[in-house]
């Protein structure tokens, strides 16, 4: 999982692709959701490194869920920010500024400080 997320925040490809179907198999054979969510989101960042951004789009939609039922604001929050991520690659400034500000309010309400001026930066 580490492996995985750490691959996923530094946007390195290579890992993405070394590393998240093997967490999204243990996640499953677990039954392990946050692990399943971190590795959908992977896929998502994977997709979106590729240019695929539909994909992205549907692996982002995926964990936004799982980390929603889980109750994880910080994890939740780090999706928000990604599918701003995304929507700036594909051009939607206004839908990617409403990804930043929700992922913001999460972060700011967990005194996420570090995260709360990334994203501050990235709006």
């Amino acid at each position: 999982m580490t492996l995985t997320d750490t691959a996923a925040q530094t946007r390195d490809l290579i890992g993405l692709q070394e590393y998240t179907s093997k967490l999204e198999e243990l996640a499953r054979r677990d039954s392990h959701t946050l692990y399943l969510a971190i590795a959908e989101r992977a896929h998502g960042v994977a997709y979106r490194l590729m240019g695929d951004y539909d994909s992205a789009y549907t692996h982002f939609q995926r964990a936004f869920e799982l980390f929603n039922e889980l109750g994880t604001r910080w994890q939740l929050a780090r999706t928000l920010s990604e599918l701003g991520e995304l929507e700036m690659a594909r051009g939607n400034l206004d839908t990617a500024r409403e990804h930043y500000a929700r992922a913001l309010e999460h972060f700011a309400a967990l005194d996420a400080l570090p995260d709360v001026e990334r994203t501050r930066a990235l709006m």
